[in-house]
């Protein structure tokens, strides 16, 4: 039949199965997720007017500057993400396509996912208190903290909360503060003993932290090229694998000593 066909008219009937099938691809859901910059919120302040961190059974300290968590935000679990969606996102800086099962376990309601999100923050938080703790050898029978930060879920705030109790109570030890007064942000899990674990979109976060007015970002060592990729200007890197390492670096830091970088 095609040789009957003049040779436009072969190509135009050739193209129209291709042509279909772009136009219900555009139309159908695709199995992603668009994510770009979050909130970011200073563990040393407040959040809806309650400390984020309270410490009691043990003097804590006036603190200055501000050590800031980072997130990322993504469609919801059960958003359609289409093929105009997928491109915009692909020529944009501060958004990224991801698998929607990387972000999100597949089989699960919103509701189920909202309430996993939430047992993950408060799991980091009762494991940041710990390596915190440990960290200082404060006895954890007798210095309680309490940590308070609503809308939030996940793993990759531990870092910072620990960072933020160890400010509270001794800051640098030697009479200031440990972010030496300067706006940090950064992000990591923690974990008991003090290891500092890879997060994902810190991309996202990095520009999360330079819009709200961070120099200093804190990554997971292994996810320096991630951060490198899009990286704010005037936005400075310091690599992190243990809780140890981040306070060491923040107090060569405050005083001018030599830091490590990506």
């Amino acid at each position: 039949m095609l040789s009957s066909l003049t040779r436009p008219r072969a190509i135009a009937l050739c193209a129209l199965p291709v042509v279909a099938l772009f136009a219900v691809a555009g139309l159908a859901p695709l199995p992603y997720a668009v994510a770009e910059p979050g909130m970011t919120a200073n563990v040393l302040g407040k959040d809806q007017g309650k400390p984020i961190i309270t410490v009691s059974g043990a003097p804590t300290r006036k603190t200055e500057g501000a050590l800031r968590m980072t997130t990322i935000v993504a469609t919801g679990p059960s958003a359609e993400v289409g093929l105009g969606d997928v491109v915009d996102a692909w020529f944009s800086t501060n958004r990224v396509i991801l698998p929607h099962d990387s972000v999100y376990p597949s089989g699960k309601s919103d509701e189920e996912i909202a309430r996993h999100n939430v047992e993950d923050m408060e799991k980091s938080q009762d494991v940041a208190t710990q390596a915190a703790l440990s960290y200082l050898h404060k006895d954890p029978s007798t210095v309680k903290v309490k940590l308070h930060l609503a809308d939030v879920g996940g793993l990759s705030a531990g870092l910072l909360f620990s960072l933020g109790i160890v400010d509270k109570l001794v800051g640098d030890g030697a009479g200031g503060d440990l972010t030496g007064g300067r706006n940090i942000a950064g992000t990591g899990t923690i974990t008991a003993d003090g290891k500092v674990g890879a997060v994902g979109g810190v991309s996202l976060k990095t520009q999360a932290a330079r819009r709200d007015g961070a120099s200093v970002f804190l990554v997971p060592k292994d996810e320096c090229a991630d951060a490198k990729a899009e990286l704010p200007g005037g936005l400075r890197l310091i690599p992190v694998t243990t809780l140890q390492g981040a306070v060491d670096s923040l107090r060569a830091l405050e005083k001018g000593g030599k830091v490590p970088s990506c």
